[in-house]
């Protein structure tokens, strides 16, 4: 019988090699994009498990380095360059509310309408 441990050694280095591989990238991925880096972003990314990823030491030194680093933002912020400016945000609002006291004022004006409409029935019916 063959001994084959040799292969099995080399397929496990060769696995455990890109998963490395796969976790740096993410991780480097994560951080240019300015993206909280985190183990589950990290294991989701990489195709690794977060368990791997915490039991590899320089990995998670990565890890935990740049998650210290930049404080952990909402999911759906928005970057400071694409938010809407108080004035922005003002002229809005300004121009929602003309536009209800316009829709306001054609709802009395129907409202009226209607009820002359109604009342010429009544007298007509009669």
């Amino acid at each position: 019988m063959a001994d084959n441990t040799i292969h099995l050694l080399q397929a496990a280095a060769a696995r455990h090699h890109n998963a490395v591989v796969a976790a740096r990238e993410a991780i480097r991925e994560f951080d240019n994009e300015g993206t909280q880096v985190t183990f589950r972003g990290v294991a989701a990314r990489a195709g690794v498990s977060r368990s791997w990823l915490y039991r590899d030491p320089d990995i998670r030194a990565e890890i935990e380095r740049l998650r210290s680093a930049s404080p952990p933002t909402p999911k759906h912020a928005l970057p400071a360059a694409q938010r809407a400016s108080t004035d922005s945000l003002r002229q809005r609002l300004d121009t929602l509310n003309d536009e209800i006291t316009r829709l306001r004022k054609e709802n009395q004006i129907l409202r009226d309408q209607l009820a002359r409409q109604l009342g010429q029935r009544r007298t007509t019916a009669t």
